[in-house]
């Protein structure tokens, strides 16, 4: 067989192989982070999104969301709401509103796995449920990659992550020889402060660009559940932090308020940093480069960076 008819032959097998999460009969197949498996006859083009993710990511794609949930009190994130102004709001994620997405008939439902599991039956009697984990790297890689086949837009979600792993890499490679601090991501309102660990999205960036975070590693690495512990003062202040980030809340901080706080090597030089609440659900595409884009302007370049050279 000659070169040339080898090479045709190879073409033709790439040409008529079926596009991953296409069917023969051009539906779309999908296998969600439950496992379950979802089809759709055609590419969805009004979803609802139970997760600030489902919202960025459509937006990122192209899309406006038919419907979204938001934070409660502090309402949509406002990273996106210039962007969603008018789409009607579910309520907050863990307790959408099912009779208002029912009547608006979204044609797929993305949403968070841990907090659309106890109504999986009632919004998948709406709409087909893509449900998502959204707590890793490869999490939010894998949501974006399915999100893009749910929606008809799979080169756009696939440049998105190519473009994002990128400039991971290109971050990375900044200052190599340079000493980073050691960083903390902190949230709650409450007296003690929970430490994420170090699986968790925004606390897995910091270790890819050579942080140190000190929250430790999951004792569930495959579930991924709990994201992190609630962490004493005390123990706080053993790990001594160079930097600490601060996740938004709707409550004083009351751990700020422990006599043991101002003690901290961060709070002694100025580098503790209030963060934005895409920190907290980073999964998406636009989150997630404004994170890099935070440790960037804060850490890489910014006061951090100074302080550790």
């Amino acid at each position: 067989m000659s070169l040339g008819t080898r090479i045709t032959r190879i073409l033709l097998v790439i040409l008529l192989a079926p596009t991953p999460g296409w069917s023969d009969d051009g539906a779309i197949e999908l296998t969600d982070d439950r496992g379950a498996s979802l089809r759709l006859s055609e590419p969805a083009t009004r979803p609802a999104a139970i997760s600030t993710f489902g919202a960025d990511a459509a937006l990122a794609l192209g899309r406006t969301p038919a419907a979204i949930t938001d934070y409660g009190v502090e309402g949509v994130p406002d990273y996106l709401a210039s962007r969603l102004a008018g789409v009607p709001i579910l309520g907050p994620r863990h307790q959408p509103n099912l009779e208002v997405m029912s009547s608006i008939q979204p044609d797929l439902v993305i949403g968070i796995r841990r907090y659309t599991e106890k109504d999986r039956q009632q919004i998948n009697g709406i709409a087909p449920l893509l449900a998502l984990d959204l707590i890793t790297i490869d999490d939010s890689t894998r949501a974006v990659d399915l999100v893009g086949q749910a929606l008809g837009a799979s080169n756009q979600a696939a440049e998105l992550n190519r473009s994002f792993r990128t400039r991971i890499q290109t971050l990375a490679a900044r200052a190599p020889d340079t000493t980073r601090p050691s960083i903390a991501l902190l949230t709650s309102g409450s007296e003690t402060p929970f430490l994420y660990y170090d699986h968790f999205l925004p606390t897995a960036l910091l270790e890819r660009l050579h942080f140190e975070h000190v929250g430790g590693t999951p004792p569930n690495p495959a579930s991924g559940i709990p994201l992190g512990y609630r962490i004493s003062l005390e123990a706080l202040l053993a790990l001594d932090p160079d930097v600490i980030l601060l996740l938004p809340t709707s409550r004083e901080r009351a751990f700020t308020l422990n006599p043991i706080w101002p003690y901290l090597t961060a709070v002694q030089t100025d580098r503790v940093y209030e963060v934005p609440h895409y920190w907290k659900e980073g999964a998406g595409p636009i989150a997630r480069e404004r994170i890099l884009d935070d440790i960037q302007r804060l850490l890489l370049t910014g006061p951090a960076a100074e302080s550790a050279r």
